[in-house]
């Protein structure tokens, strides 16, 4: 019996070099036959095969990536927290700024609340970038910001308000009431109704160009050109607005030739002083002068030199308060500019205004000063306002 079975085997084996070894009898110990099903050809891919009391094989198809499940079912996770924080700070953000440029409020759109407002949204969503989980909520969060951030609404804000002219923003009515107040805070009111009106001043100013002038073409020949035009321009009233007071400059008056020596810009000055005084105003006060209280430096670098005789410009003043006018008169002198400094200046001057580079020149300038016209809405305007100042 055993030899027919090593004859058996002997014959299974023949011509089988390199082959693996025939299995003992019996088996291999603990070995197990495979009980899941063989799908045979043909069969679907993806289909599924089932016996009782059998595991269950399934048939790969290569496309599931990595989180991929049994059978091409992809498990994905749902987005984080913080994605969804940052998508709804983008979107909050852009209705406060949309809001806030509906009711005009441009001053509030470049305010530290607001910038401050937009770095926060930004944290949160570069934060939130950062995370695979929250990463396409913060995309779509960042470029709702990147097309409503406060430059971008603060710019359409800006223009906005400038085509319509409503300047007032979030200002409240007591500020708006402030706006229109008649008169300069901190001055008293009264003065203004106590002092030379506009029309006052022009008319003692015309006096007093006329007398000079005069004068000084009878004592020195110098004949005359008007420089300039006369302006009238509204007083800011210190609280954000306009006040009904102005300030006034006259129109300025030159000679046509230059003044060079120190002894008849002397006697000039002597002429102006002596007319002036005869028009109730106080003697001529001289900046340029060593007299004047200015530090020697501050002389030397406002007139060429601390020495009235190599001074380019001589500037003297009278005023005749508590009325508002105020008079200058000065004399330059490009004769005691070597550098050519003063020269450029004076041609400068000269092309905005077309007066004489050299010569004396003469205007006047008054502060706050009422016009009569003005006079009876003022008064009425004040007594809405009691207590201002």
């Amino acid at each position: 019996m055993v030899m027919d079975h090593e004859r058996q085997r002997a014959r299974y084996v023949a011509g089988t070099e390199g082959a693996p070894p025939v299995p003992p009898p019996g088996g291999y110990r603990n070995a197990r036959r495979q009980s899941w099903p063989i799908v045979p050809p043909g069969a679907p891919a993806s289909g599924t095969t089932s016996t009782p009391g059998a595991p269950t094989a399934t048939a790969f198809d290569g496309s599931a990536g990595a989180g991929g499940a049994a059978g091409g079912v992809t498990d994905k996770k749902p987005a984080n927290a913080l994605g969804w924080v940052a998508l709804v700070a983008g979107i909050l953000f852009a209705l406060i700024l949309l809001i806030t440029l509906a009711v005009g409020a441009t001053d509030t759109l470049y305010g530290v609340t607001m910038l401050t407002l937009q770095l926060v949204v930004v944290a949160v969503i570069v934060g939130a970038l950062f995370t695979a989980r929250g990463r396409t909520l913060a995309a779509v969060g960042l470029a709702i910001t990147l097309v409503f951030n406060v430059a971008t609404v603060g710019g359409m804000s800006a223009l906005q308000t400038s085509a319509s002219g409503s300047y007032d923003g979030m200002k409240t009515d007591e500020q708006k009431h402030e706006e229109a107040y008649p008169g300069i805070k901190g001055t008293d009111p009264q003065n203004a109704l106590a002092q030379q009106s506009l029309e006052e001043v022009q008319a003692e100013a015309d006096s007093l160009f006329a007398d000079i002038r005069e004068r000084i073409t009878a004592e020195f020949g110098y004949e005359w050109v008007q420089v300039g035009d006369e302006d009238l321009r509204p007083e800011r009233n210190g609280y954000g607005g306009e006040s009904m007071l102005i300030e006034y400059t006259s129109v300025g008056w030159a000679t046509t030739e230059p003044i060079q020596d120190y002894s008849v810009k002397v006697e000039v000055m002597a002429v102006i002083d002596s007319v002036v005084a005869e028009h109730g105003l106080p003697s001529l006060y001289s900046f340029n002068g060593e007299y004047s209280g200015i530090d020697p430096s501050m002389i030397e670098k406002l007139y060429g030199s601390d020495d009235p005789r190599d001074q380019h410009t001589w500037e003297y003043y009278t005023e005749n308060y508590p009325d508002p006018m105020r008079f200058y008169a000065n004399i330059y002198d490009l004769s005691n500019d070597p550098s050519g400094d003063f020269l450029k200046t004076r041609e400068a001057q000269n092309a905005r205004t077309g007066e004489p580079l050299e010569g004396l020149q003469m205007v006047v300038i008054a502060s706050a000063v009422l016009s009569e016209a003005d006079r009876a809405e003022f008064e009425e305007k004040l007594q809405e306002y009691p207590g201002f100042q």
